[in-house]
């Protein structure tokens, strides 16, 4: 029978051949999967590095489908690295590493068990978390008072979900003691005030030993690289109009695994217009973090089709823009995609 394994994604990371620290990179979500998996191999993307730190121009190498890296391109947009120190021709390679739950690093089980992907995390996982502590022994303990921290007066991180799990100990009257943090993203802020809500917190059951409990903020908003203008990728030859008479208008989505992250960001696509209003030759003349944003907006554009103008025309362009929040409308020369709620 197989067995389940967890799949992390470990970075490989150099820029103009100098090494670039894993721990820069933020970590793709991680899996469950019952057996291990040949056809997984590593991926490999090719980026640049802002002045202000931020990942950019992040294109992936090879078009070959392997399965479970939805959240490989979107963790790479929300990586940051020191500000100041712009670099260009960087190149990281996602390794994947396939563990049994029995082996599998601690907390890479607990990072799971907040978003379980592909069901539950086991028992036993749980009972290699809880190790031999006596918070799970019956009757279970129950939460009398839980109190959890003022998430809005903590600061997230843009496109990435911050977790802090606190281990903790009870008294016989239910009383937290030696409350710390046992697992997470390390974000000091969330640490502090999650130690400070579970001290506070109350419980049943008595005096118990190695307990757990997590918290967590949704990630906050990445907003986009500036965006060009239009005008500069439009082409001498064009014969496009200036205002498109959308008979179907583009279909707006967001790329799921982006706004999972609440990272925006944008196309600019060029595309012909047959004489039937149909749009063709679509292809992308630039996008930003990633080329992700190019491939949505690809299938954006061709859900569309303009009123029929005799004789079509060529050398149109678009930008679609991809924006987290509330949307004010279209305009002739921009595409906004509305986001889904949380």
């Amino acid at each position: 029978m197989s067995q389940r394994l967890l799949l992390t994604w470990r970075p490989q990371a150099q820029c103009d051949g100098v090494a670039l620290e894993a721990a820069a990179f933020r970590q793709p979500s991680v899996g469950m999967i019952w057996g291990a998996m040949t056809s997984l191999k590593p991926v490999e993307y090719r980026f640049d590095i802002g002045g202000d730190g931020r990942t950019v121009g992040i294109r992936r190498d090879g078009g070959d489908y392997v399965p479970f890296t939805d959240d490989i391109g979107p963790a790479l947009s929300a990586s940051r690295f020191a500000a100041g120190a712009p670099r260009t021709g960087c190149t990281v390679r996602f390794v994947p590493q396939q563990a049994p739950l029995a082996s599998a690093a601690l907390d890479d089980l607990a990072a799971y068990s907040l978003a379980p992907t592909a069901g539950a995390l086991p028992r036993e996982a749980w009972d290699r978390i809880y190790a031999a502590g006596t918070c799970l022994r019956a009757p279970r303990a129950r939460p009398l008072t839980q109190v959890y921290p003022d998430f809005d007066k903590i600061e997230g991180t843009p496109g990435a979900r911050d977790w802090s799990m606190v281990g903790y100990d009870t008294d016989a009257a239910g009383r937290p003691t030696n409350v710390r943090i046992v697992y997470g993203t390390h974000d000091a802020a969330l640490d502090a005030a999650a130690v400070k809500a579970l001290r506070e917190s109350r419980y049943s059951g008595g005096a118990r030993a190695g307990c757990l409990y997590p918290y967590w903020h949704a990630p906050e908003k990445l907003v986009a690289p500036p965006i060009p203008d239009e005008a500069g990728f439009r082409s001498a030859q064009a014969t496009c109009p200036e205002k498109r008479d959308w008979v179907t208008p583009p279909v707006l989505r967001f790329p799921e695994p982006y706004r999972r992250r609440s990272i925006e960001g944008w196309a600019v696509v060029a595309y012909d217009i047959a004489p039937w209003g149909e749009i063709g030759n679509v292809r992308v003349l630039a996008a930003e973090p990633s080329d992700d944003f190019g491939k949505q907006a690809i299938q954006v554009m061709r859900s569309a089709k303009v009123a029929p103008a005799g004789t079509g025309a060529v050398g149109c362009t678009d930008r679609v823009k991809f924006v987290m929040g509330p949307v004010g409308g279209m305009q002739s020369d921009e595409v906004e995609a509305p986001p889904r709620p949380f």
